[in-house]
């Protein structure tokens, strides 16, 4: 291992915060670490507003270009990862507003009690059956969220699929703790609805063409 990959290691191991200050020291080359750490939550994030691809990975790249440009005023008793997400969140409001969709998302709801939707559970990585249905039942969810109205998705997507906090949903969404935790609430039961009208009555337990095939197979060479 030569002396730039020892380096390279040892930055991997430091907070965001102390890449922040190097990064503004001079060391820009640092603010890959930044953007390799938070690819995914702001590809998810982004992705909750936005469905296109391409888009999506533009409005990135404006985000990640705007929070460089703006590293100055970024504030050190807050994670790095919320702050950049705000700024992913305008972006993405910023291109929707281009494309005439106006989105009311700040309006206030009442509050109501918080609670688990799904849960899936651990799966055998060498069973290629299981895998399987996890990922079918993953597309599922998927399909289930993308139906969501913009402003319960969001949410969703932060708290269950990110992980963060009530209070740091807050500080992103520039909404109360209450609003978050309704949102969420509804969030969970509009994708119950939607998981049901996805699973319609005729696609439940269908016997599949590949299946279908196996059997008329085995069928025939018996007899």
């Amino acid at each position: 291992m030569n002396v730039f990959e020892l380096k390279k290691r040892k930055e991997y191991m430091l907070s965001d915060s102390d890449i922040v200050h190097k990064i503004l020291s001079g060391e820009k080359e640092l603010y890959e670490i930044l953007l390799r750490r938070n690819n995914q939550t702001l590809y998810r994030v982004i992705r909750s507003y936005l469905k296109e691809h391409e888009e999506i990975e533009d409005i990135m790249q404006n985000a990640y270009l705007k929070a460089f440009e703006k590293l100055y005023q970024f504030k050190h008793n807050s994670k790095f990862s919320t702050w950049l997400i705000r700024i992913g969140i305008n972006e993405a409001l910023a291109r929707l507003k281009t494309k005439g969709k106006y989105l009311n998302l700040h309006n206030n709801e009442n509050q109501i009690s918080d609670h688990k939707i799904l849960d899936f559970p651990d799966t055998d990585q060498n069973n290629p059956e299981k895998q399987i249905i996890r990922k079918e039942a993953v597309l599922m969810l998927e399909k289930a969220i993308d139906k969501l109205d913009i402003k319960y998705r969001n949410v969703y997507i932060l708290r269950e699929v990110e992980g963060l906090s009530i209070a740091e949903i807050s500080a992103c969404l520039t909404l109360t703790t209450s609003n978050v935790k309704v949102r969420l609430h509804r969030a969970k039961s509009k994708i119950k609805e939607n998981l049901y009208d996805l699973s319609s009555k005729k696609e439940l337990y269908e016997f599949g063409l590949s299946q279908c095939d196996n059997i008329v197979d085995k069928v025939m060479r018996a007899i």
